[in-house]
């Protein structure tokens, strides 16, 4: 691939989107780390008596997060091979899957029968699952931009890296969850 300099290699805008994702990641590493601690500090347990969370439901909203991934791949791939139409559907799709995992989220939230200030528990589940819902939301409005984009006159399909940066970020938030459900929902 020639980049905009006329040089061999990824994109510049691809590997600062990679260097980017790398700090996103140490954030949620912290994170994790963080709720690790406490929970082996718990005296009570993990999570404790009182902090139970709806395993069925998160596990739907993972297969549904995790699909929407294959998803905006197809959809790269599609603008890839000039078929934007194809690529909107696919994207459009992506975010439909997004925005039912966010919905799926809030209404765990609402459901659970303990809040942020209960435990540590509460805080470190609240807190991760917020911060990464923050990112699923901004990933949902950058795929509005780039569907945007996509809709406007003189849109060039060769051009592709906003929305390759685009299913890198989606992807990192997808992978990120993984950890997230594994470190919550799955954790003894």
């Amino acid at each position: 691939m020639l980049t905009s300099t006329g040089r061999s290699g990824p994109a510049p805008i691809n590997v600062g989107a990679v260097v980017w994702l790398s700090s996103e990641l140490m954030f949620f590493a912290a994170l994790g780390a963080a709720a690790l601690s406490l929970e082996g500090a718990s005296p009570t347990g993990w999570p404790p008596p009182g902090a139970e969370l709806n395993i069925p439901l998160a596990a739907l909203l993972t297969v549904v997060l995790v699909s929407s991934s294959f998803v905006i791949h197809g959809a790269v791939g599609a603008l890839e091979r000039g078929d934007v139409r194809r690529f909107r559907r696919l994207l459009l799709a992506t975010a439909v899957m997004g925005a039912v995992f966010v919905s799926g989220q809030a209404w765990e939230w609402s459901e659970l029968g303990f809040g942020v200030t209960s435990n540590a528990f509460g805080t470190a589940f609240y807190t991760i699952t917020g911060f990464h819902g923050l990112h699923l939301m901004a990933g949902l409005v950058a795929i509005g931009v780039v569907l945007g984009r996509s809709a406007a006159a003189g849109f060039d399909s060769s051009r592709t890296p906003s929305a390759q940066v685009l299913a890198y970020y989606w992807h990192f938030v997808d992978v990120v969850w993984i950890g997230v459900f594994v470190l919550l929902y799955l954790s003894p």
